[in-house]
This record gives C-alpha cells, structure tokens and sequence, in this order.
C-alpha cells in the first residue's frame, strides 16, 4: 500500500519588475540553467534587524511559496513572507546604481548600506 503526497502550492507577495524578470533570465541563460528559482529571504543581522539575501536556488523545501513571472520561479519561505508581503524587486542599470533593489512597504526604516531593515 503507497501513501500518497500531498503538496499544497503556495503563493506569496512579493512581485518582480520587466527588468528584474529580463535581468534574471539573462543571467540563468549565461550559466545555462533554467531548473534555478531566485529566494527571496530576510534573515537576522545587519544594523537595522533584518537583510534581504538574494540568491538562485534549485531546492523547494518544505512551505516555500512560489510564483512565475515570465517564465522565472520566485520562491519565499514560510518565515520570511509577511515580512516581504508588496514587496518589489526591481533591476536598475544606471550611472549612479546597477543592481537589483528591493521596495518594500513593510521597512519602517533603513540602514546607510541600504541592505538592511526594520
């Protein structure tokens, strides 16, 4: 007798820009990947409380919520979505920022680096 599994899709908040999805899947094509989703997560640190980290990951682990922009994953952890709830991530190539930037409406506050919150 096999025991069935039963996964529950889950979605989060946060939303990508055109740039961000454009940005992202240049850089999935330039290492020949697409089984890559990009985290999103806050983590404990930095002097404001909480920093965003950004990475590619090809793991979904247990409650990872998970929505396509355009044909790119975007995978939040159970912890950290209310505190990435409306946020944006963006992709900006200007003289004075390159870079992916993240709005988020849920940051009473900043650091100088700008990488961190609260």
């Amino acid at each position: 007798m096999s025991s069935a599994v039963t996964v529950t899709e889950r979605t989060h908040g946060v939303a990508l820009s055109d740039s961000a999805v454009a940005k992202i899947k240049a850089l999935l094509e330039a290492e020949g990947r697409d089984d890559l989703r990009l985290r999103v997560a806050v983590q404990p640190g930095g002097c404001s409380g909480l920093i965003y980290q950004l990475f590619f990951d090809e793991r979904l682990l247990d409650n990872d919520a998970v929505v396509e922009f355009d044909g790119v994953g975007v995978v939040v952890d159970k912890m950290s979505g209310p505190y990435l709830d409306g946020a944006t991530i963006d992709f900006q190539d200007t003289i004075q920022q390159q870079g992916f930037t993240i709005d988020n409406p849920n940051a009473t506050g900043t650091c100088a680096c700008g990488d961190s919150f609260h």
